[in-house]
């Protein structure tokens, strides 16, 4: 087998023909401006040409049911080997997925209580909550129900004529009005404020509550709520977009009055081993858990204890002690959500594997760093190559090799700038060299609160009755280790306070929001066209009538292959360009409509004629995000860049002042670009707005005007305020001895 994966003129997105040798079997650090194209040739080319290969290696029927790879544009490619892809993605959404299932952890727990339980339940399957042997019925195993927000229903101060009842097709002029205008029994010009508790409760509720108020009612009579609920909630699994917006905004959930949230019948939750049930071990830490299970020495269940406790220690290993295996996977963050993928790859067996990882320090304070490092250096170790997107020094030292693509972003980047040692890369005059070199900026001048902002009493998740005052109208960062309660903080600040959560959630699903529809400038770059050429503007959409009739304005064809996968190729008639030929001829600067798309926003700035879509593009270039195609669909971002997608939009938009909540917006950015980021923050500062953010990075954390320090540890041993104050005051904490660290390893470069 060669001992190099080769590749010959990678070409895929911005990439300019790249010729590169990458050792296998080693740690590869691959490094690079935020869009120099690092993730193409790692992610788009490497993995994508290993994935493609291996499913090619699968009959048809399979093929079609395992992950869809794009074959890169890449004259060759050798020596790769099957794949692993670990990416920040978030571990799905799905109600019933938590970190025990995720784990397979929750697997062998079930089947230790199915041996040992007292008393005897039953197979493992009667300790599943996902399947009907073990699940709560009330629940259905969720957890929780959906109730009626009745108390939104609503709006006391209006009269039933001008539309009290807000349920859409409830209120005045709805399709259900007249069934309450019509009762008889209501005063329909009188706010609801003035009726007595009765009328209301009639109103709502109907039944009793109607035949005490009125004999003379209706005798199908049906109350708001009895009747929402009906054709709402006790309707079939499937329902429109638009009854989901109005079931979202008109029911909350709760826990499940019968199982209390636990998920399992009676019996499952009862049943005990070694005096815990397994309701009680859900909820423990995962440190703590794995002591428990070492302490069971039945030799029957020795191989099951084994396999779980190693499961147990990886999830340890890798800074994830502090959750517990009952925590839902939607409410873990990126980074956590990247590191439980790993876990199941710490035992494996298998070698000469391609592992890829993005980011993997992302969410990890300083003092965490080590240990991700220990994972991928454990993985080498067994044989594997390990390849790494990723901007954080400490993994740039530990790396085997690094790979630099530049020298800048978009059609700038695309190039092999460098390839060596972390020692070479220290002198390299390239944008990783010099920002390596650079010395950390100096704490700022400490900006002075316009006023204070409470938070009281916050007992979420780990945090012990915290209780603080941040400042308004500054710069205020929240930090400490994985874990110690950061995001719980931010959440209960969220929660008592009115604020602008600006997270690296995705800024749109739909393949066709682009930076173009994101921004606004759709009409008035159609406008520009139609001002050109004397034409009506709907002619320069690829949805109405400029677009190309044979692919409905996709530029692509889709052809099913039955039982094989899928064709999706360029349209024949447009070529891939959407409109009609007649569109295309028309042009303004030398570009048709089409062309617009291919530009980068930092091109479409410097060259489209109207003042309007410049100033609406240039809050994306300003905050570092000229290198996007203004036609890339929005779904295509990572989550740094769909959180800076946000902070561009918020520049734009907001006039008054308001308390902002970023979590960690440094994520995906390499460290030149982090300045520019710090100058979006300031920017939001000068108008007036509080901003508070979640952050591990030095170079944002020396400058903010407060620091909110938590700790000390994390899960239980942390939620406890260790420090709050200016930067240069903190001392004795983790993030205190991190930053010192890097100060003197600043100076000592």
């Amino acid at each position: 087998m060669s001992d190099m994966i080769s590749i010959r003129g990678a070409r895929t997105n911005n990439l300019r023909g790249i010729d590169v040798d990458i050792p296998r079997g080693e740690l590869v650090v691959f490094v690079g401006l935020s869009g120099s194209g690092k993730s193409s040739l790692v992610f788009d080319t490497i993995a994508a040409e290993a994935g493609y290969q291996l499913n090619e290696t699968f009959p048809p029927f399979a093929r079609n049911r395992l992950p869809k790879w794009t074959r890169p544009a890449v004259d060759a490619i050798s020596g790769i080997s099957p794949v692993v892809v670990i990416d920040q993605r978030r571990i799905g959404g799905n109600a019933r997925s938590t970190v025990g299932t995720v784990t397979d952890a929750w697997t062998h727990l079930r089947l230790l209580f199915s041996r040992l339980s007292t008393p005897h339940v039953g197979e493992s399957t009667a300790f599943s909550f996902n399947d009907p042997s073990g699940m709560c019925a009330r629940c259905a195993g969720l957890g929780e129900i959906v109730t009626s927000a009745v108390d939104r229903f609503l709006d006391l101060d209006r009269s039933l004529e001008q539309g009290a009842i807000l349920v859409p097709g409830f209120g005045h002029g709805g399709y259900f009005y007249r069934l309450y205008a019509d009762a008889g029994s209501f005063d329909l010009d009188t706010p609801l404020r003035e009726w007595t508790e009765e009328e209301r409760m009639a109103l709502l509720y109907g039944g009793e509550a109607m035949a005490r108020l009125s004999s003379g009612a209706p005798k199908d009579y049906e109350g708001v709520v009895p009747r929402f609920e009906r054709i709402h909630l006790h309707t079939g699994d499937h329902i429109s977009e638009r009854k989901a917006a109005v079931v979202r905004e008109f029911t909350r959930a709760e826990p499940c009055p019968d199982c209390g949230g636990d998920r399992l019948n009676e019996a499952a939750r009862t049943a005990t081993v070694h005096g815990r049930t397994i309701v009680e071990l859900a909820k423990q830490e995962v440190t703590e858990l794995a002591a428990y299970v070492r302490g069971i020495d039945e030799p029957a269940v020795a191989p099951v204890c084994e396999a779980l406790v190693q499961r147990l220690d990886a999830m340890v290993s890798i800074g994830l002690g502090y959750l517990n295996l009952g925590r839902a996977t939607p409410t873990l963050s990126g980074g956590e959500s990247q590191r439980i993928k790993t876990v199941k790859h710490l035992g494996s067996s298998l070698t000469q594997m391609l592992y890829v990882f993005d980011e993997p320090t992302v969410g990890l304070h300083p003092a965490d760093v080590d240990a991700m490092i220990g994972l991928l250096r454990d993985l080498c170790d067994k044989g594997n190559t390990v390849l790494v997107v990723e901007h954080d020094p400490a993994v740039m030292a530990a790396a085997d090799q690094v790979v630099e693509i530049g020298p800048a972003a978009g059609e700038g980047g695309g190039r092999l700038v460098f390839q060596g040692g972390y020692e070479a890369l220290l002198r390299a005059d390239s944008a990783t060299g010099r920002a390596l070199r650079a010395p950390l900026p100096a704490p700022a001048d400490r900006k002075q609160p316009t006023g204070w902002i409470g938070v009281r009493g916050a007992r979420r998740n780990n945090l012990h009755d915290l209780s603080l005052d941040l400042p308004a109208g500054v710069l205020t960062v929240l930090t400490g280790v994985a874990g110690s309660g950061k995001s719980s903080l931010a959440a209960e600040l969220v929660a008592q306070h009115s604020a602008v959560v600006i997270d690296q959630r995705p800024v749109a699903g739909n393949r066709r929001s682009t930076p173009i529809t994101y921004t606004g400038i759709a009409t008035p770059l159609r406008r520009m066209f139609a001002d050109a050429h004397d034409v009506a503007p709907g002619l320069f959409s690829a949805n109405s009538e400029g677009g190309c009739p044979a692919c409905g304005g996709l530029g692509v064809t889709y052809t099913d292959l039955a039982f094989m996968e899928g064709q999706e190729t360029p349209c024949e008639a447009c070529g891939g360009r959407r409109y009609r030929p007649e569109v295309l001829a028309m042009t303004v600067d030398g570009l048709s409509i089409a062309d617009i798309d291919d530009l980068t926003v930092a091109e479409a700035v410097g060259r489209l004629p109207s003042p309007r879509i410049r100033t609406a593009l240039a809050h994306l270039d300003g905050i570092g995000l000229g290198y996007l195609r203004l036609g890339q669909p929005l779904n295509t971002l990572s989550g740094g860049e769909s959180q800076r997608v946000k902070i561009a939009a918020e520049l734009r938009d907001q006039t008054e002042p308001a308390l902002y909540v970023l979590d960690e917006p440094t994520t995906g950015l390499h460290a030149a670009d982090v300045d520019t980021l710090f100058r979006m923050l300031v920017a939001l500062k000068d108008q007036g707005h509080t901003v508070v953010v979640i952050e591990h990075n030095p170079a944002v954390i020396r400058r903010a005007d407060w620091l909110i320090d938590l700790g000390p540890g994390a899960g239980r041993h942390g939620g406890r305020l260790l420090y709050q104050g200016p930067v240069r005051g903190i001392t004795g904490t983790p993030t205190a001895r991190a930053l010192e660290q890097i100060r003197e390893a600043s100076f000592a470069g």
